[in-house]
C-alpha cells in the first residue's frame, strides 16, 4: 500500500505529513514517559523482521494481483502503540529514503495510512477488545483477535488511501469506483496480515508469554527473558530478507491492481508539479538500493524518478514471474537489499530508542 507521489496533490500530502509529524511527536513524549532499556533490543529486531518481511509478496488467487505484510499491528502487540508507530514510520522512511519505495511527498501519507490507523485504532478498539489485558491470554483470543484487527487495519487504510486521492483531485481515480477496487482486494490482504500476525504472536506466546502481558498492560519488560524471541525475530529477519524474498510475487500489488483496474490502462500515472520533481530528486540521491535491486548506470536514476513520480513501482530486477526469468528469482540486489534495509531499520530503531531512554533519564534527575 506504498502511495507514490503522483496519487497525492502537494496541499495533501503536506497536510498528511503535519498529521504524522504530530503523531510522532506525540508517540515520542509517551515512550520517553513509559520506555525501559529492555525494550529496545526488541524495538530493533521486531522492525527488522517486518521489514524483511515486507518484501515477501505474496499472490492473491484468482485476481492477478498480490499483498505484503504491513506489520504494524504485530508491533504494537509487541511493543505497544506508540512504540510500535515510531517504528513503523522508521521502516517507512527507510525504504522511501533509500530504496525509492513509495514516494517522498506521500511518506506522511504512507505512514499514517500503514501505521497510525492500525497501532492507534485496529490495536486498541479491535485486537485489545477481544484479547483483553488479563495476564492469562487465551490462544484462540488472540488468533480471533490478530485476523480481524488485522483487516480492520488494512481495510482503514485502503479507505485513507481514496480519501486521499479524491482529495489531490486525481480525476483518473473516481472515488466509487476505486473504493470497490480497493476495499475487496485489501480485505483479501487484511486476512492473510492477521493469519500470519496471529502466527508470529503465538510463537512469542509460547517463548515467553509474559511479554504480551506486560506490553498489554504498558508495564517495564524488565526481568523479562526476551533472548528467545529477539533470536526467533532476527533468524526470521535473516532467512527472510536473505532468500524467501526471491519467492516474492511479481503481480501488482493490491493498491497498483486497483489503480490499472480502475483507469483501464497499465499507463502510469504521472505528475508535473515542483513539489514533485523536487521530492524525486531528492529520492535519486538517497536511494542507494533503489525498487531493492542493483542498477547500473543512469538506469538507477532513471528509474528513481519514475518511482517517486507515479503512481506504480517497479518490481526487483529478475522477481518471480518476469518474462524469461526463473522462479524462484535468485538475486544478489534483493538480498543484498533485505539485509542492508533490515540492518539499518534496526540501528535507527534502536538509536531511537536509547535517544529517547537518555532524554527520560536526564529529564528525571533533573526533576527536584
Amino acid at each position: 500500500m506504498h502511495m507514490a507521489d503522483a496519487l497525492l496533490s502537494p496541499a495533501v500530502g503536506g497536510a498528511m505529513w503535519a498529521a504524522t509529524g504530530v503523531a510522532v511527536a506525540y508517540s515520542a513524549r509517551k515512550v520517553r514517559e513509559d520506555l525501559d532499556e529492555s525494550k529496545v533490543p526488541l524495538m530493533g529486531v521486531a522492525g527488522a523482521f517486518v521489514f524483511a518481511a515486507q518484501m515477501l509478496n505474496f499472490t492473491i488467487p484468482g485476481t492477478g494481483s498480490s499483498g505484503h505484510l504491513v506489520g504494524a499491528l504485530l508491533l504494537a502487540i509487541l511493543l505497544g502503540p506508540e512504540a510500535a508507530f515510531l517504528v513503523v514510520a522508521s521502516i517507512l522512511a527507510v525504504q522511501g529514503l533509500f530504496f525509492a519505495d513509495g514516494g517522498l511527498l506521500a511518506l506522511g501519507a504512507n505512514i499514517f495510512n500503514m501505521g497510525f490507523l492500525t497501532v492507534f485504532l485496529a490495536y486498541p478498539l479491535v485486537y485489545r477488545k477481544i484479547v483483553g489485558d488479563g495476564p492469562d491470554l487465551s490462544r484462540r483470543r488472540v488468533f480471533l483477535g490478530s485476523v480481524l484487527a488485522g483487516i480492520a487495519g488494512l481495510q482503514l487504510g485502503a479507505f485513507a488511501v481514496v480519501l486521499e486521492t479524491t482529495a489531490s483531485g486525481i480525476s483518473e481515480l473516481p472515488f466509487s469506483t476505486f473504493l470497490l477496487l480497493m476495499q475487496p482486494i485489501h480485505l483479501a490482504i487484511g486476512t492473510v496480515e492477521g493469519l500470519v500476525t496471529a502466527v508470529v504472536v503465538l510463537f512469542v506466546y509460547h517463548a515467553q508469554p509474559e511479554l504480551l502481558a506486560r506490553s498489554a498492560a504498558r508495564r517495564p519488560l524488565a526481568g523479562v527473558r526476551l533472548k528467545p524471541v529477539v533470536i526467533g525475530l532476527a533468524v526470521a529477519a535473516l532467512v527472510a530478507g536473505v532468500a524467501l524474498s526471491w519467492f516474492a510475487s511479481s503481480n501488482a500489488d493490491g493498491l497498483e491492481w486497483s489503480i490499472a483496474k480502475a483507469t483501464g490502462t497499465e499507463e502510469e500515472l504521472a505528475t508535473q508539479s515542483s513539489a514533485h520533481e523536487t521530492a524525486a530528486e531528492l529520492q535519486e540521491k538517497t536511494a542507494i538500493l533503489p525498487d531493492y535491486a542493483l542498477e547500473e548506470g543512469e538506469t538507477a536514476g532513471a528509474g528513481i524518478e519514475a518511482g517517486a513520480q507515479t503512481a506504480e513501482r517497479e518490481e526487483p530486477a529478475g522477481t518471480a514471474g518476469d518474462e524469461g526469468s526463473a522462479w524462484p528469482a535468485v538475486d544478489a540486489g534483493t538480498s543484498l537489499s533485505g539485509v542492508v534495509g533490515a540492518l539499518i531499520v534496526l540501528a535507527v530503531a534502536v538509536a531511537l530508542g536509547f535517544a529517547l531512554r537518555r532524554r527520560s533519564v536526564a529529564r528525571g534527575a533533573a526533576r527536584p
